[in-house]
């Protein structure tokens, strides 16, 4: 590009510049404004008749055919010029009313489907208060929302403060996907104090720093403080361009992201290779991997781009060793996403349920086995017993007081009497699941987390005549027979050879319920199915 340097006429001094006017009489006085000999006169602004710019948009308008807007939908009707603004805008929609309102369709867990209108604005937990009204279920904080993909085999339990519409809209248009309303027992328990951690040592380099272990509640601020940098990390398998192709490799999950080591376990920036960005994606679990991904494991996970809507292309998917490794990885990644949002969730979440302040506020965590005392309140009053074998006696004789205790009660008759009402109790109970397999029993308690104390009770393939009670513990689930015996005419129950019998499987489930006796751990928590 070429400037032109020539001196503009406005800023001469040639002598005709300095002459008077014609026809101005000899001696007048310069105009004050006027410059005086040897001083430059400075150019002035120029006014532009209007008449002028009338002259040019007429040639304009009359030299050019008017070509008419073809897209008038994107354009305002007043100006009829582009409208642009926010995201919503680019894609040629209007903002969002919060206030307006939109169909959901959400399942049950035995396959029945509703359609729920809901305002834009609603967030997950409204939602599930309004559904537990609905199905006259008790309220409490475990009730969620859970996003399902089938064709995908992935699914994923919503925060309470996400937007169910906002979540719905970025499906695929037609497809499968759909919205579950069940419980989660897991949802919160990364917050409470538990038996077994739910994040070993040695996936947490902060732990292995430091070469000491840290505490569960220091662990957790130190996930939700922005300016620390916890990092998990472990060996898991990463599925490659093809169905079978698993690799196993060294992966780090960060705040910036999930990385994967190139060179066996090294940290070095330059063998770090890029998987996906935290905020700009949501982690779901695998519900069939071996079956649709060929996986080695059943414990998979994937993450999933928030820009992609559908179809396998561009999902990271990954294998883990163990259930208590995947459920690491799955916290790990909750708690960089949403942060001291996820921890407000559970406290607003815990206010509700509260019991009123003249009853006294219950722990907020969950109490360990092992803070449990034996007492005695033979007396007129109660006293801790610190014998181990007085307590191991005290707990054999409150067994035989409620063996006892069946000839005392009242509201149900016993099986002597010669009806069926105890012995078919349970049926009504939201714990029983009749004729349902291992496999079913199992993915059941699976769905609604795999916290300590999830219990069921399901009829038993093998024996005709007995029960079984599925118990989750330490994240398996074991099973335990339950088997009828008779005696002097009466139909007893009992998991023990006979050792402690019960009159029905209610009477056994409130014992299990208040003692461990052959358990590992108290029933806590029934998994049930509520029909919307």
């Amino acid at each position: 590009m070429e400037l032109d340097l020539s001196p503009s006429p406005h800023l001469s001094s040639s002598p005709e510049d300095l002459c008077p006017a014609p026809g101005t009489p000899p001696g007048t006085p310069p105009h004050p404004d006027a410059p005086l000999p040897g001083e430059v006169k400075r150019s002035q602004p120029l006014p532009i008749p209007s008449s002028r710019k009338l002259r040019e948009g007429e040639l304009q308008t009359t030299s050019l055919p008017s070509i008419p807007n073809p897209f008038p939908e994107l354009c305002s009707p007043p100006s009829q010029t582009p409208i642009l603004g926010g995201p919503s805008s680019v894609r040629g929609l209007h903002p969002r009313d919060a206030s307006r309102l939109h169909v959901v369709k959400v399942c049950s867990e035995d396959g029945a489907c509703r359609s729920v209108e809901v305002a834009a604005g609603a967030t997950v937990r409204h939602v599930c208060e309004m559904l537990v009204q609905r199905a006259h279920a008790l309220s409490d904080e475990n009730w969620g929302l859970v996003e399902c993909h089938p064709s995908l085999a992935l699914e994923r339990g919503l925060e309470d403060h996400e937007f169910v519409v906002e979540v719905q809209e970025s499906w695929p248009v037609g497809g499968d996907s759909r919205f579950v309303f069940r419980k989660n027992f897991a949802k919160y328990e990364l917050f409470k104090s538990s038996p077994h951690s739910l994040f070993p040592e040695k996936m947490v380099s902060s732990c292995l720093d430091a070469n000491t272990g840290e505490s569960h509640e220091d662990l957790i601020q130190n996930f939700l403080n922005a300016g620390s940098f916890p990092e998990i990390q472990g060996f898991l398998q990463l599925r490659g361009s093809g169905r079978k192709l698993w690799k196993r490799f060294f992966c780090f999950l960060r705040r910036s992201g999930l990385y994967y080591s190139t060179k066996g376990t090294s940290k070095d920036p330059r063998h770090l290779q890029y998987v996906a960005d935290v905020n700009e994606s949501n982690v779901y679990v695998v519900t069939q991997g071996r079956k649709l991904y060929g996986m080695p494991t059943d414990f998979g996970f994937c993450v999933k781009p928030n820009k992609l809507r559908n179809g396998h292309k561009g999902l990271h998917i990954f294998c883990s060793e163990d259930e208590q490794s995947r459920t690491c990885w799955l916290a790990a990644f909750r708690l960089f996403k949403y942060g001291v949002q996820l921890y407000k969730n559970y406290q607003q979440a815990q206010s509700r349920y509260l019991r009123p302040s003249y009853l006294g506020s219950p722990p907020l965590r969950s109490v360990s086995d092992n803070t449990l005392v034996a007492m005695d309140f033979s007396g007129h009053a109660g006293r801790v017993i610190e014998n181990p074998r007085e307590a191991l006696s005290a707990a054999l004789e409150e067994a035989q007081a409620w063996r006892k205790k069946t000839n005392h009660r009242l509201s149900l008759p016993t099986p002597c009497s010669g009806t069926s009402l105890s012995a078919a109790i349970h049926r009504t109970q939201p714990w029983f699941h009749g004729h349902i397999s291992r496999e079913e029993s199992q993915r059941l308690i699976r769905q609604q987390g795999l916290v300590d104390g999830l219990f069921l009770v399901r009829e038993s393939q093998r024996n005709p005549q007995g029960f079984v009670l599925s118990l989750c513990h330490l994240q398996k689930v074991k099973h335990y027979l339950i088997l009828p015996s008779e005696d002097e005419g009466c139909l007893y129950f009992s998991m023990d050879e006979g050792q402690t019998r019960f009159t029905d499987l209610l009477q056994l489930v409130e014992f299990h319920q208040l003692n461990r006796g052959i358990l590992p751990c108290l029933l806590r928590h029934c998994c049930a199915r509520v029909a919307l």
